[in-house]
Parts: C-alpha cells; structure tokens; sequence
C-alpha cells in the first residue's frame, strides 16, 4: 500500500455563526490543507510509470479549488457552509475532489499552527 500526499495553503476568512466564543465573529486564517491518496498499484507504463499519482495532478486539482472557492475568499458565501468549522470544510473538500481523485482517502485541515483537523470518510 502506498499513500501520498500534498499540501497546499489558502488565506480566507470565515464566521461560527453558532460558536460560543469569539470565533461567532467574523476572523480570517492562514490555512492549510493535505489531501491524501492510497493506493495498492503503481502505473506500470508511460510517463507517470512508478508513480501512484503524478503529484502535478494532485497539485492542479488543489489548485482550482483554491482559484474558484479557497482563497482569498469568504467560506461562508464560497463554500455555501453555514458553519465552516474545520471539520465540515474538511469533508467539503474531500466531496468536490473525491470525483476526479478516485484514490483520495482523507482531507487534513490545519485552521491554525496548533489546530488539526482529519476527514476519513467510513468505508
């Protein structure tokens, strides 16, 4: 078994609309992501021979998602999140990506330097 994974970074602001404490306001992040892949089978041919995921692809994938929703935005409005917490913004990454990475097992949000947050889906 092989497992990948690739980390990119945004810069967006966001509201709890429901917390109970200071994050009810509306404040900003420098957050970052890891998506990780798994797989039991490496490309046997061609240019991405030996490799479960070419890397560029994860990082293009990343990519526009940053471009359309991430950065620089407010995840209230672009995610249409009520709430986005670590957590459901973590599964909200995982569900726009999960159809162009069939080997995507898990989204890591890290919303500060001392704060983490893993989605793994059940299988």
């Amino acid at each position: 078994m092989w497992k990948i994974e690739k980390r990119f970074r945004f810069e967006a602001s966001h509201r709890l609309p429901h917390h109970d404490g200071k994050c009810a306001r509306l404040h900003g992040h420098s957050w970052h992501a890891s998506i990780i892949c798994e797989g039991q089978t490496l490309a046997e041919h061609g240019p991405k021979q030996a490799m479960l995921l070419d890397y560029a692809d994860l990082s293009k994938a990343a990519e526009n998602l940053c471009d359309k929703y991430l950065d620089h935005y407010h995840l209230n409005d672009s995610t249409g999140l009520e709430s986005p917490t670590s957590e459901a913004l973590a599964r909200w990454i995982y569900d726009m990506l999960k159809p162009n990475l069939p080997l995507l097992t898990a989204v890591v949000i890290e919303e500060t330097c001392s704060s983490r947050c893993e989605y793994r889906p059940n299988k």
